[in-house]
């Protein structure tokens, strides 16, 4: 369950930052031009989702549907607006869109759409069935020979659905290698607490019980995050899971560890203040 350590450039990380800083301010633009959305969930995980799309994974905008390009899956579905301003930051398509976010006619809907994204590589939004989705990825990859990895980000509320569980006991009986599954445990859900509803905590002994390799970071140290996947790709013979403990709201101070933002959009006022915040980050 350890972390090895990292060894991190100094601009990389400066770098990193700053994306993950624009990644913020595309979700709060999006989720004010739609006046709603789910804003919370999506600040918790950009800096996870701005290691993986701009260091971690085989990509190519160019050709989204490159036959060996690495899989990822947002299986929390809701939080498209971190998948939608990561994949328009990395130039998949315009920054300019994502205020058209849940506008009728526009191809950035409430949740992600493989069909009409580009980028997106599975359609998402009934909680629990992403991360399966995602373990079929990983077991056609080891049937067809291919050495692509896949990734998936799953919330610690959507962790409460038993199908979450029965494609991490599938995933670890085929020994899938290949994948890795990123738990978001920000500690919020929509009814409030995750631990007050359906406690799915503590994740590091049942994740290792279901017989995966476990990694603890914070999610908002970029430096404990490329430890993490480094780490998770010299595993073999068994699936990794990182849970990161993140910040419900991370990076826009009235919304952080606020439950009400899980599914909230900011007004004109609150919109204007999020952005200045964010702003002063650059």
């Amino acid at each position: 369950m350890g972390r090895k350590g990292s060894t991190m450039d100094a601009s990389k990380l400066v770098q990193l930052k700053r994306t993950a800083t624009m990644i913020r301010m595309g979700i709060v633009d999006a989720t004010h031009a739609a006046a709603s959305g789910h804003p919370g969930g999506s600040l918790s995980s950009a800096d996870i989702m701005t290691y993986l799309f701009f260091s971690e994974m085989k990509l190519d905008t160019e050709n989204p549907k490159w036959a060996d390009r690495d899989r990822f899956v947002l299986s929390k579905g809701h939080a498209a607006p971190v998948l939608y301003s990561t994949l328009a930051n990395r130039g998949f398509f315009p920054v300019e869109d994502l205020t058209t976010l849940r506008q009728v006619d526009s191809y950035l809907q409430g949740h992600p759409d493989m069909k009409h994204i580009p980028g997106v590589d599975m359609t998402t939004g009934s909680l629990g069935q992403g991360i399966s989705a995602a373990v079929g990825m990983a077991l056609a990859a080891k049937i067809d020979g291919k050495d692509y990895r896949t990734y998936t980000i799953v919330g610690d509320g959507e962790s409460e659905e038993g199908q979450v569980w029965e494609a991490l006991m599938f995933a670890a009986r085929h020994k899938l290698d290949n994948l890795c599954v990123i738990i978001d445990y920000n500690g919020l859900q929509i009814d409030g607490p995750v631990a007050d509803i359906v406690n799915p905590a503590p994740y590091e002994g049942k994740l290792s019980a279901f017989g995966y390799h476990v990694i603890t970071i914070d999610a908002h140290d970029f430096e404990q995050i490329e430890a993490a996947f480094e780490e998770a790709k010299s595993v073999k013979g068994q699936p990794t899971a990182i849970v990161a403990n993140s910040v419900k709201g991370k990076g826009v101070s009235f919304m952080e560890n606020q439950v009400k933002w899980h599914g909230s959009a900011p007004n004109d006022a609150q919109h204007e203040q999020a952005i200045a915040e964010l702003k002063a980050l650059l």
